[in-house]
């Protein structure tokens, strides 16, 4: 399931908690598609705490504490990293990382805590979802089958990689408009994982995030930045980024596109990528200033300049994802839908 769906459903049982309508949530993929983004986004969003507990990390014990003697008795003390209403809040994620990297006997203390939501006298808060990540047996991480029973105890999703919605999440986080404009031109890069070579770096959401940092550290040193783009995201990934962005300095005037003028659209479809990454950036910088309307009128108009009307289409998307509904009161905007409007709507 892509992205945007999975946060729609993690939204529904973080509320769902405190309803009594909440079921703990599996989340599979391979590494690095992003698992452990989209639960903190759900405590981001509620400003809710999220308990990151790495299960591969733990022995039984961790999770259902030590034995002491309390009179003639044996008491078990709760571990502290378990969620506390004193201590965490009333509402929250207790989030069960790399669950599927568990040894079987960690599992199996986990099993009365996700369906119970309690281990002996302790009892997770009623306003608390639980939700768990792990790769796939077939991702080459330390991974154990997931027992039958531990299984049962979960809804299971399956995280999809979608480019859309990976660029929405780009723009917000203020990822290189390059490396969005270079995946927007070769999207199969987005992730490329084989297995079966057991790649030491290789292109995913979170590498494509370090080779953004990359390009802020060395993007002014010329002899270091192919290899450390290499480093972040592999060899073919790195090369065919750092020949995508010297290929730049051939893209038209943008300032003159914001001005207005009458600006050709490059006829290279890598460029074309290129500028609608550019503007849409320089939309987002415009956002709140009072050009901000003629910035985004101005793009709307070069938007209809673009020999293939679909690449217009992902650049009008791209800016309504970044920049809101302020898009649509633009008066050129019903010009450009207009334009575009035979390949929008369909019988």
């Amino acid at each position: 399931m892509r992205p945007a769906h999975l946060n729609l459903i993690l939204d529904k049982e973080f509320t769902g908690a405190l309803a009594g309508h909440h079921t703990p949530v599996m989340l599979w993929g391979p590494p690095g598609v992003g698992k452990s983004q989209l639960v903190a986004q759900v405590g981001a969003r509620h400003q809710a705490p999220v308990l990151d507990i790495r299960l591969s990390q733990m022995e039984p014990s961790d999770l259902r504490g030590i034995p002491f003697r309390d009179g003639a008795r044996v008491e078990w003390a709760i571990p502290a990293l378990l969620p506390d209403t004193a201590r965490h809040g009333e509402r929250g994620i207790l989030f069960l990382d790399e669950i599927t990297s568990a040894v079987p006997s960690v599992s199996a203390a986990a099993y009365q805590l996700i369906l119970d939501r309690r281990l002996g006298d302790y009892r997770v808060p009623d306003g608390w979802a639980i939700f768990a990540a792990g790769n796939r047996q077939g991702d080459r991480g330390v991974s154990y089958t997931m027992p039958a029973p531990l299984a049962n105890r979960f809804s299971h999703f399956e995280v999809e990689l979608n480019l859309d919605d990976w660029v929405a999440w780009a723009w917000s986080r203020g990822i290189d408009e390059r490396i969005i404009a270079f995946l927007r031109f070769r999207p199969e890069q987005l992730f490329h994982f084989d297995p079966a070579q057991n790649p030491v770096a290789f292109p995913t959401p979170r590498s494509w995030e370090f080779a953004h940092r990359a390009l802020q550290k060395f993007g002014d040193a010329p002899t270091l930045l192919p290899g450390a783009l290499q480093a972040c995201v592999g060899t073919g990934a790195g090369i065919e980024l750092k020949a995508f962005i010297d290929s730049l300095d051939q893209m038209p005037d943008l300032d003159a596109i914001l001005r207005g003028e009458a600006i050709k659209s490059p006829k290279e479809v890598d460029l074309q990528y290129a500028v609608a990454a550019a503007l849409t950036g320089r939309a987002i910088r415009a956002r709140g200033t009072p050009e901000a309307p003629a910035v985004y009128g101005h793009i709307l108009n070069y938007a209809r300049v673009f020999p293939l009307r679909e690449m217009g289409v992902m650049l009008v998307s791209d800016l309504s994802r970044a920049i809101g509904d302020t898009l649509f009161a633009v008066p050129q905007f019903a010009d450009w839908a207009e334009s575009v409007g035979d390949i929008l709507l369909y019988d």
